[in-house]
């Protein structure tokens, strides 16, 4: 499996340690706002063995993110096909965060370093973020990472619960 290094950051493999705070991450209102719904632990365990289980087959998907010179786990950040049902296809790019690491810059440095590899490494054309429409810091981190919006591929993510959340916007980046 894959492990991506920046200066600050470390995406790896997911370890039986990080369920607290990732349960914790998912049970925040603050983080999981624009994704319509709260996860309990039992399913915060089950999202972290499917992205264990998807980086083990596949090499690559949602990793976790860790800060180096801490060890300290500060959520997920990755690539992965999007999910069939939608109105478009492709590999889009992600990440979430514990709210404790808002506001370093984190998600930015690593979605540069998933970005570099989905490009350079997959040999990906396109990499894609569909974010909820009134997710401003995430917006701002697909901008600062070279992204462009394309309103002509927004849409109603039927992922999420009826309701202004509902409206996702997705944004582009091309290999170049």
């Amino acid at each position: 499996m894959t492990e991506l290094t920046t200066p600050r950051l470390l995406l790896r493999q997911w370890r039986d340690g990080d369920l607290d705070r990732w349960a914790e991450l998912n049970a925040d209102p603050e983080v999981r706002r624009y994704f319509g719904t709260l996860l309990d632990r039992e399913q915060a365990a089950g999202s972290l063995e499917h992205f264990r289980a998807e980086l083990a087959r596949r090499g690559w998907g949602w990793w976790a993110v860790e800060l180096r010179s801490e060890g300290r786990f500060l959520g997920f950040a990755g690539l992965d096909p999007v999910d069939e049902g939608m109105p478009f296809d492709g590999v889009e790019a992600g990440w979430r965060l514990h709210r404790d690491a808002w506001g370093h810059g984190y998600a930015t440095e690593a979605g540069r370093a998933v970005l570099r590899y989905g490009f350079e490494e997959l040999g990906l054309p396109e990499i894609l973020a569909v974010i909820a429409a009134g997710n401003a810091p995430s917006r701002a981190v697909a901008r600062r990472l070279g992204m462009v919006h394309d309103p002509a591929a927004d849409f109603l993510d039927p992922s999420v619960p009826p309701g202004p959340q509902q409206h996702a916007v997705v944004y582009r980046l091309a290999r170049s």
